[in-house]
């Protein structure tokens, strides 16, 4: 079986982290897809949302080839990263507080992250932004958690929802004016769902008239 591809995902989220935590595909369902299992999917999905440029993505993967131990531990510490963010934003959406374990998870990831990141000023404005080392192969998460902290704080967070398509569990920001995006692809999860009501109405319809005709 092939390796699922990072860049065929669609970025429904609306916020980096989101689509972040969206790279598990039927994730309520019993046949889900770990986007993120090795490091060259990691390096994928970045350029897919556009946070590396090819050539940044071609010298990661070759670092990552030279050093395989290290790669494979950032692997792990992004799906781990990844399962808190996931864990963190369902207790916001369910209004009820993050387990401490997975705030823990988060908070060690920024610290870590934090002492990359500076501001660039600029001729109107400055800038946020950070510095890194050819060898840094956990740069992708930096920006994933300072993505997530700044969704935490921000006057957005009430707009998030969990798509509720079967075996969906997609995350995504409702910024529709009226609140009304309910799934996290009209063409998707809506669509199946909208086939299955007409699907059962019918079905309901021919069995009424059958009855009707006895």
């Amino acid at each position: 079986m092939s390796e699922p591809d990072p860049s065929s995902l669609k970025l429904v989220g609306g916020w980096l982290c989101l689509d972040f935590v969206n790279t598990v595909s039927c994730r309520n369902g019993d046949h889900s897809s770990d986007y993120l299992s090795t490091y060259e999917n990691l390096v994928s999905w970045s350029q897919h949302v556009k946070i590396l440029t090819k050539s940044e993505a071609k010298d990661l993967v070759a670092e990552a080839s030279a050093h395989p131990a290290e790669a494979r531990r950032v692997v792990e510490r992004a799906v781990a990263t990844r399962e808190a963010l996931y864990r963190i934003f369902c207790a916001v959406i369910h209004k009820h507080h993050p387990e401490a374990k997975s705030v823990e998870l988060l908070n060690g990831e920024i610290a870590l992250a934090m002492p990359h990141w500076r501001v660039e000023p600029g001729a109107s404005a400055s800038s946020w932004t950070y510095t890194f080392e050819d060898h840094d192969l956990d740069r992708i998460l930096w920006l994933a958690v300072d993505s997530a902290r700044e969704l935490l704080t921000s006057d957005k967070l009430d707009r998030l929802c969990e798509c509720p398509g079967e075996n969906c569990g997609w995350l995504f920001l409702d910024l529709s004016r009226n609140r009304s995006r309910k799934w996290c692809s009209m063409r998707d999860c809506g669509n199946v769902v909208k086939a299955r009501r007409y699907y059962e109405k019918t079905k309901r319809s021919k069995s009424s008239g059958l009855m009707e005709s006895l």
